[in-house]
């Protein structure tokens, strides 16, 4: 009986260790960790994190390309494959957000339009503007350079002066083109004079016909007067929102009302006067494509446009794909996106990011732009019945102190990096890593990534089969460049 006992032990201890062998030789998988830290830095990258901890920060973080592959997801970059080349990134210098940066102390002032728009380490490198012809609603009141008494009209537009933008607006510009002389300007009305429009309001209406001859003259007149203070107007729209004429000031301009005013009057009379400015058209939501592609399908007005403008306070980004598809020598430009006074940095941050730098981006935009560049601490000025929770880009506290928001560092991850006449380059998806990826002009490549997760995410930058390996907070964004 022992013997046997002893055998059959024997027999269930041998098998154990038999077991406990084959599950040696067969582990289960690690959990995943922090590849090993490269010794020389390749890859130099800038952070700002959702909870406000660090913003635009540059990382001390030592990243490099290397051989080996690891099983983190992949964000491949070709520089191989191209697509439209970028414009610039900025805001809409509004006659408001003028009027507050005026209101600085000379040294503060130049200090903040350096940095701004100047091109040093400090600076974040603003290459677009868009303006307003006339006030918009971020104005202390309405206006348009050819007002007249009521009951009476100008057809010949002897009355047209810049003068309401002479005391903030052209000031300030004339100092940014100081600063950068190469800045792309784009100018939109929310409304022509009261007495071209049907209602003699500034608010709605639209242009009467029998004035769409001498509206285009209002054009010609604003293009020429803006060269002749310095200011080279380098595209404009026929109307800001179009199909919003419920602001202050604001029109209504149908599709049919826009191809007609482009193909009869507008786009003529730029030709006559040997005026080069651009005509891009609609410049709204991403809600209404049908808009664009229906003043494109007129054959009459389509030698005249450049190119669509969008919004997305409705509507999808990749709306901007599906005109640029449906005309593919026609250019897309992203044009107004604001952050309201009700948001929150970490939030705004992320979506932001993810819509309108690389989302408009990857759906062939020219360019990106938030809205108001700045206002004061009570999201003013604006017109009565304008927008009065549009919080500006900086917001200024006094003459001598003021603050950025977070349109400032959602543009920044762009405009520092990605200089106008830069290209932008395929960058594959990776799962909550939303990225877009450029050429510079000097070749560097430029990849920014927003993690649109809750969770700390580690990734390959995989270029030149070679992988460098970094990770990302959740609803955190980054500019890699090497």
């Amino acid at each position: 009986m022992n013997v046997r006992f002893n055998a059959g032990f024997l027999l269930v201890v041998i098998a154990g260790l038999a077991v406990k062998c084959d599950r040696g030789s067969n582990p289960e998988p690690p959990p995943p960790v922090a590849p090993p830290v490269p010794t020389v830095n390749e890859v130099d990258f800038w952070l700002t994190k959702s909870d406000e901890t660090i913003k635009l920060q540059k990382q001390n973080t030592v990243l490099a390309f290397a051989a080996t592959v690891n099983q983190y997801p992949s964000i491949e970059v070709d520089e191989a494959s191209t697509f439209q080349t970028v414009d610039g990134f900025g805001y809409t210098l509004t006659g408001g957000s003028a009027q507050m940066i005026n209101q600085l102390n000379s040294t503060v002032k130049q200090e903040l339009l350096q940095e701004l728009f100047g091109a040093n380490a400090n600076s974040i490198s603003i290459s677009y503007l868009r303006l307003s012809i006339g006030a918009s609603d971020l104005n202390s009141a309405p206006f348009s350079y050819d007002d007249m008494p009521v009951g009476q009209t100008d057809i010949g537009l002897a009355n047209f002066s810049l003068a309401p933008d002479m005391t903030d607006l052209i000031p300030v510009l004339k100092a940014i083109l100081q600063i950068n002389p190469a800045i792309k300007i784009m100018a939109a009305p929310w409304s022509p004079p009261v007495w071209m429009k049907d209602n003699n309001s500034f608010i709605s209406g639209s242009l009467q016909t029998q004035y769409y001859s001498v509206y285009a003259q209002y054009f010609v007149k604003y293009i020429q007067k803006m060269k002749d203070k310095g200011i080279i107007i380098d595209a404009i729209t026929p109307q800001n929102e179009p199909l919003n004429p419920g602001n202050n000031p604001s029109m209504l301009m149908t599709a049919t009302q826009q191809a007609d005013f482009i193909k009869n009057h507008l786009g003529p009379a730029f030709q006559s006067a040997n005026i080069n400015t651009k005509i891009v058209i609609y410049d709204h939501n991403a809600d209404k494509p049908e808009y664009p592609i229906a003043v494109l399908n007129d054959p009459g007005a389509r030698p005249f446009i450049n190119g669509s403008a969008f919004h997305l306070y409705a509507g999808e980004i990749s709306a901007l794909t599906m005109v640029r598809n449906s005309y593919p020598g026609k250019n897309i430009y992203f044009t107004e996106q604001y952050t309201s006074s009700t948001g929150n940095f970490g939030g705004d941050l992320k979506w932001h990011l993810k819509n309108v730098i690389i989302g408009s981006m990857r759906n062939w935009s020219k360019n990106a732009l938030e809205w108001n560049l700045a206002n004061n601490s009570s999201f003013g000025p604006h017109t009565p019945g304008g927008c009065t929770t549009c919080k500006g880009a900086i917001t200024i506290e006094s003459t001598s102190f003021f603050i950025r928001n977070v349109a400032y560092y959602i543009i920044a991850h762009a405009s520092k990096f990605v200089p106008a006449g830069s290209v932008r380059i395929a960058s594959t998806s990776a799962g909550n890593l939303n990225n877009v990826a450029f050429k510079t002009p000097s070749g560097k490549k430029v990849l920014i990534v927003e993690n649109d997760g809750a969770g700390s995410e580690f990734f390959n930058i995989k270029y030149n089969d070679k992988w460098a390996t970094a990770s990302l907070d959740g609803g955190s964004v980054a500019t890699f460049t090497w």
